[in-house]
Formats: structure tokens, sequence, C-alpha cells
């Protein structure tokens, strides 16, 4: 049946500032998807990647072109077929599933057979900065169940040292962002170790990361610029012990799921993780936290304002009930 869908590219402010080992940035930029169709409304949210080589406007042309297929009825099966992985089709795929539990009545949940929790903890993100810098920033967050430090440049280790020192017993994740070289890789998860880094997101660049096959690690390695949708997953076996699992890069919840499944099947775990964006993004991938040993779905904490009816958090936590935002 015909839809009618519109897009538009939207900013939202960061709440001071969010620096990785790549840069910074003082604001979320996203594109977002309607699609109309009898009277009921499905929405998505994407995050074009300059890493992954996407930019807001290409994105934006990209689910446009596409209008002529959504009002001849274009389905979510055939929209896999119609853009590759990616934010485009993220945006797309999620707002297909919205639109069909609202024309259910049901919620996406229950169309993808999927449990959520009652309650779901996610990292909170400390930007990268200086050891002094990330200790103050980490200190008021000591009480949240987990935190996810942003390293990946030189002086880590007094980094890592000065956040441990500031949250002596939260769990911390760590994300080097393809930051470190593979001869101080093996004294840098060491250090790792010793502050009781539960997972190490990313440490090597995605077309160098075939040491990680040749050394121990003491703490799991987890793929994120390394992996992206199904294809190329078995490669990272033996190199990777988790993936870190985001619609952005899958092309949307349809894919995901299927990754998460052959991740389990693989002995892969798998951490949820988001871009900086609104809860549009975050409660689709919200679906996949049953499934997931790490959450990293802060997105919305770090920036000035939500959107309407967003999720609620509450002490590192996200409540699983429904949203009218999205999913039902």
């Amino acid at each position: 049946m015909s839809m009618h869908l519109s897009a538009a590219i939207e900013r939202f402010p960061i709440a001071g500032h969010f620096n990785i080992a790549r840069g910074s940035k003082t604001e979320a930029v996203v594109v977002s998807v309607r699609l109309d169709q009898d009277g009921h409304i499905g929405r998505g949210e994407c995050v074009p990647y300059a890493r992954y080589g996407e930019t807001p406007e290409d994105t934006l042309a990209a689910i446009e072109a596409l209008a002529p297929a959504f009002a001849a009825g274009m389905s979510r099966a055939a929209l896999q077929n119609a853009l590759p992985p990616g934010a485009a089709r993220n945006a797309l795929d999620c707002a297909l599933w919205d639109l069909e539990a609202r024309r259910s009545s049901t919620s996406v949940a229950a169309l993808a057979s999927v449990s959520l929790p009652e309650k779901i903890e996610t990292a909170f993100t400390i930007s990268l900065g200086t050891p002094d810098a990330m200790a103050e920033a980490a200190a008021p967050a000591a009480h949240l169940p987990l935190l996810k430090i942003k390293l990946g440049a030189p002086g880590d280790a007094e980094r890592l040292g000065a956040v441990r020192a500031a949250a002596p017993d939260t769990r911390l994740v760590v994300d080097a962002n393809e930051g470190w070289h593979p001869d101080d890789l093996s004294v840098l998860l060491d250090i790792c170790a010793h502050c009781r880094v539960e997972l190490v997101e990313q440490p090597l660049p995605a077309n160098a990361d075939q040491a990680l096959a040749e050394i121990d690690h003491p703490v799991p390695i987890c793929a994120d610029e390394s992996v992206h949708a199904l294809a190329g997953l078995e490669a990272l076996v033996g190199r990777y012990d988790a993936i870190n699992l985001k619609l952005d890069k899958t092309g949307g919840l349809t894919e995901a799921l299927a990754v998460a499944a052959r991740a389990e099947a693989l002995g892969l775990s798998i951490m949820v993780g988001c871009m900086v964006s609104t809860s549009l993004s975050m409660l689709p991938a919200r679906l996949l936290a049953a499934r997931a040993r790490w959450i990293d779905l802060d997105g919305p904490l770090l920036l000035e304002r939500d959107r309407p009816n967003g999720l609620n958090y509450e002490r590192g936590t996200i409540a699983g009930a429904a949203s009218p935002l999205w999913g039902g």
C-alpha cells in the first residue's frame, strides 16, 4: 500500500563537548524519517558517520530517492536489497517497523518476538580529555553502574588510572576508537586488566587489527569499526571476543537481529551501542538489550535536549516500558 516518505536533517546541541580520538563535536546531526500511510505514522532516525564516508546531505538524498518506491508500497524485505547497510537504510528500516506496529496495534517487540527487560543498565560516556578533566567528569558519575571511557591518545594509562581512582567501584569499559599502536597493545591491555576494565573496544585501526589474533586478551576485546553487518562477521573470530552492534552500521533493526543471532552462534559476545543521537535512535536499539552483555545507549544523556516522549533514564538505567515516540 502507498506510503508518503518525508525526511529532514536535524541538529541537537551537545551538552558541553564530546571528544574522541578522532576529534570533537558540539552537536549531533541526525537524519529523521517519517512514513505516512492511511492515518498511521512510522518514524526513524539515523546518524551519518564521516568515518564510514557518510554525510547528512548524501544520506538525506539516498533516503529521498526512494520516495517513489515507498509510494509504490516498498516492504522491509525489499529495502534490504535497495540500500546497503548504513545510516540511510537504518532510518527507513526502523520507520517501517514502527509503522507496521502502529498499523497492527501492537509493539515492535511483539512483531520481532523480542522480550524487553523491565530495566536496562546502560553505560555513561566519559569524553576524552586530560587525566584531571576525565577524573572530574567521572567522579559525579561514580554512582552509575557502568562508565564507558574514551581513550586512544598518548597518556591513556594516566587517564585510565585517574578515572579508576575517581570511580573506584564502578564497572568500566574502554573505547580506544582505533587509537592504539600494536607495539603498545600488550602493556595497555595489562593496565586495563589491573584497573578492572571489563571490555576494550576497537583498540587498533580496522584495517590493521590482525595483531589481535597474535596476543593474549587479559581483557575481552570488542570490534566496532571492524564490524558493520553480517558480511565479514566470521573473519572476526580469533581477533575479537565481542562485537559492538549499532543500527547505523547494520542498516537497521532487521539486519541487527540477524547479526546478533549469528554472533551468538560464533561465540562472540554482544555490546549494543549507539551514536550521539536522540531517543528515536535508542528505542529500536533497545530491542537488542536482552541479548547483550554490555549496553551503551546513553546518546540522549549527552544532549542539551532530547525529543519529546524520549526514554526515561534514572541512575544509569533505562525503563523497558513502551514509548509513544517509537515502537509502541
